[in-house]
């Protein structure tokens, strides 16, 4: 399978590598959006795999895999609960961070240095992928988005989010994250890349995959949160898709 890894986009994450766990440093826009991202991933996988959210480890038994994984911040409490978690990152250097942080939260996460088709050719299965704001940084999004389908057991689920390609995209995503308010290096996305929901769901269909959900994520200036929006998708958005059964 062709590699989707862009060396590129790789080099921009291994330089912030050390600052994933700061949440005043370049990662602030993922650790306040943090919250919204679980409350939609807990409430699709509780609701694919009948689960209840109440219980204290309500995905034991569930594999689940973090592809671009960072620093683990959606990995870890994933593992909190119940989950088997892998979590796999392109970017070398976001490894050790992850793994030190786990150590020292008390929590056993296979992190490895490995591309989605790297894992797909060994023959790995999960019930869960997380394929959290990836997509636009890869090579090849079909391609990619193919390796996270052969990783699904059928039935399985997967979570995708990402920046449509938007006026508004471009104005919070670049001009404000990166340009006016400085959380992230200029250049750490880029505008072209984005892809518009239509488009996304277009290419899950095609890479083999029933897309059943989606969903804004949407910022509140006002209360410097983030909540999810049936109707805005203007800027962030989140997927669910399911693997069929084998008939």
């Amino acid at each position: 399978m062709t590699t989707t890894i862009d060396p590129a986009e790789v080099a921009k994450f291994e330089a912030m590598a050390a600052e994933w766990w700061d949440p005043n440093g370049k990662f602030k826009p993922l650790h306040q959006m943090n919250p919204c991202r679980l409350d939609y991933i807990t409430t699709q996988v509780a609701a694919e795999f009948g689960r209840d959210l109440r219980q204290p480890r309500p995905f034991a038994g569930l594999r689940l895999l973090d592809i671009g994984c960072g620093g683990g911040l959606l990995s870890e409490p994933m593992a909190r609960l119940g989950a088997d978690v892998v979590g796999a990152d392109a970017a070398a250097r976001n490894i050790p961070v992850a793994q030190l942080h786990a150590e020292q939260s008390g929590l056993a996460i296979d992190y490895r240095n490995v591309a989605a088709e790297d894992l797909a050719a060994a023959g790995e299965q999960f019930d869960v992928v997380l394929n959290m704001e990836v997509v636009e940084h890869v090579a090849d999004p079909l391609t990619y988005l193919t390796a996270c389908q052969q990783l699904l057991k059928p039935g399985g689920l997967m979570i995708c989010s990402t920046l449509n390609r938007s006026a508004k995209s471009f104005m919070m995503a670049i001009v404000g994250a990166e340009w006016v308010m400085r959380w992230l290096p200029k250049g750490t996305h880029d505008w072209a890349k984005f892809i518009t929901p239509d488009e996304l769901y277009n290419l899950i269909r095609r890479a083999g995959l029933d897309p059943v959900d989606r969903k804004g994520m949407v910022f509140n200036p006002l209360g410097w949160s983030w909540a999810l929006s049936d109707r805005d998708l203007s800027c962030n958005y989140v997927t669910a898709s399911v693997k069929r059964e084998i008939s």
